[in-house]
């Protein structure tokens, strides 16, 4: 297994991997994490580390990978708090009380795609087999969020609606916001069909010739990372203040589950965020 990237680090590969922003890691008041699917207890075609109770593993196992992965990334087991995501854009507000929600406790909402704290304690987790994760730090207020981009949410403007929603609750000023984008299927291996190519060529107040691209075969490749920058610029973050991930899920399936890569058959990986 070979890793390369210019914005991210591979921690513990010997043991349980996990990838970080080396950007978010100069902000000293989070902790966050991108799960490989290396280092669990899954067997057969979650194997190893698989982080979905909805798939079909065994509740134990998925269990214990959340166990080892907290222990190597450095998270509190208990306070992990989980999204319900079905490719859609609410964004929820959670706090200390929302501990375990989607984890050791039921989930209590069937439509989160994003999460959103000011609370130290609370260990946001969003799930990824291929779909966009953004990683929202308020520097100035002291607030986060974790947000679910696939296509649909990525047109849905999930990242544009978690900025909103931070501003609201946490009068987060969107210039304060530091934020990361991806891993996910890059542009190099996510096509598409029209119909859904033209959700983005309908995004008129973005630049789709840098995230929409034709082939001759009447399919079009797309980028959902810059398109999903170019949203959260237009939301006022600072360009600058955003990375964006070089690490395709699909170019390196032996470390990271995709489900085009793997045609389905797989188990799921997790972001994780808190403050400390």
């Amino acid at each position: 297994m070979s890793f390369s990237s210019k914005v991210m680090t591979l921690n513990n590969a010997d043991s349980v991997p996990y990838l970080t922003f080396n950007s978010l890691s100069e902000i000293k008041f989070i902790n966050h994490a991108f799960s490989t699917r290396l280092g669990g207890v899954s067997t057969g075609d979650f194997a190893s580390m698989n982080l979905a109770f909805n798939r079909g593993d065994d509740p134990h196992n998925v269990t214990e990978n959340y166990k080892r992965i907290c222990k190597s990334a450095g998270f509190d087991f208990d306070s992990l708090t989980a999204s319900a995501q079905d490719h859609h854009t609410f964004v929820r507000a959670v706090t200390k009380s929302n501990r375990g929600t989607g984890i050791y406790k039921p989930r209590d909402l069937n439509s989160v795609d994003a999460l959103v704290t000011d609370e130290k304690g609370v260990t946001l987790v969003t799930y990824y087999a291929d779909c966009t994760p953004i990683f929202f730090v308020d520097t100035a207020k002291k607030a986060i969020g974790l947000a679910h981009a696939g296509w649909r949410g990525t047109v849905g403007r999930i990242a544009e609606k978690t900025v909103k929603k931070m501003s609201e609750l946490y009068k987060t000023d969107p210039a304060d916001i530091v934020a990361a984008v991806g891993p996910a299927i890059s542009a190099c291996c996510y096509e598409v069909d029209l119909p859904c190519a033209e959700n983005f060529l309908n995004l008129k107040d973005l630049d789709s010739s840098k995230f929409v691209f034709p082939k001759e075969n009447g399919k079009y490749m797309i980028d959902l990372l810059e398109t999903n920058r170019q949203m959260l610029t237009l939301a006022g973050v600072k360009p600058e203040s955003i990375t964006v991930s070089d690490v395709c899920t699909s170019c390196n399936s032996d470390l990271l589950w995709s489900h085009r890569a793997s045609k389905g058959r797989r188990g799921t990986m997790c972001a994780f965020m808190c403050m400390v």
